[in-house]
């Protein structure tokens, strides 16, 4: 017990440095998925027939294949075939982010459809584009109603992360697997970052869930 003690007091500046890593996967992972998932989004809600159609063989893919898998395909494989030289770390964030698309899409993509039809139509009647209510009126209602599935998505990608130690991305599951090697108290060490991930998600729900609280449109959040 006294040793097990030991490697966490020791390990534990290490660890907490990787998660500043994980943290930093999440945002920036978040924000693409975000981006993306917008557009993906709108397409399959306002777009033609066959841009839905392509919004869907994304989505299906990146919901389909396994994380792991992508990551390999895409760091050993895309980015080495068309010659593109990033980060580990880069290449995480990308992947994570095309995956976090495929789930916020649909996240939105409900959010648009729960907003009244007339929205649409009396915007277009006060002289705005279709363009124009989609940015100034639809948008920003959908963001706003989409907080809470945004809560869930984030714990999602937070877990993610653990499986971009096999790029060698130092988060906080590969230094904790570094140490373990060394040390030889896996249980301890991989029950300190068990923990860890355990507070990044209570501390970012409990964040989301601020923003909920004040981004809340009276009628639509409690439904």
């Amino acid at each position: 017990m006294t040793e097990s003690l030991a490697a966490i007091r020791e390990a534990l500046p290490y660890l907490l440095h990787g998660s500043l890593v994980t943290v930093s996967l999440v945002i920036f992972a978040m924000a693409l998925g975000l981006v993306i998932g917008t557009l993906l989004a709108v397409g399959q809600v306002y777009g033609s027939e066959w841009v839905r159609r392509v919004v869907l063989v994304y989505v299906w893919f990146f919901r389909g294949v396994p994380l792991l898998v992508l990551l390999f395909l895409f760091y050993f494989g895309l980015f080495t075939l068309f010659r593109i030289n990033i980060s580990a770390f880069t290449a995480s964030v990308v992947v994570l982010g095309l995956i976090s698309a495929a789930y916020q899409s649909q996240i939105l993509r409900g959010a648009i459809l729960s907003l009244p039809e007339g929205q649409m139509k009396a915007a277009r009647a006060l002289g705005m584009s279709e363009t124009q209510c989609i940015l100034l009126v639809i948008l920003p209602q959908a963001f706003r109603l989409s907080v809470p599935g945004w809560s869930n998505e984030y714990s999602i990608v937070l877990k993610d992360t653990a499986v971009s130690y096999a790029l060698g991305v130092m988060e906080v599951m590969a230094r904790a697997h570094f140490v373990a090697s060394r040390t030889y108290e896996h249980l301890p060490l991989y029950f300190t970052a068990g923990v860890i991930f355990l507070v990044l998600t209570y501390l970012g729900t409990k964040a989301l869930r601020i923003v909920e609280e004040r981004v809340r449109i009276p009628g639509y959040a409690n439904r």
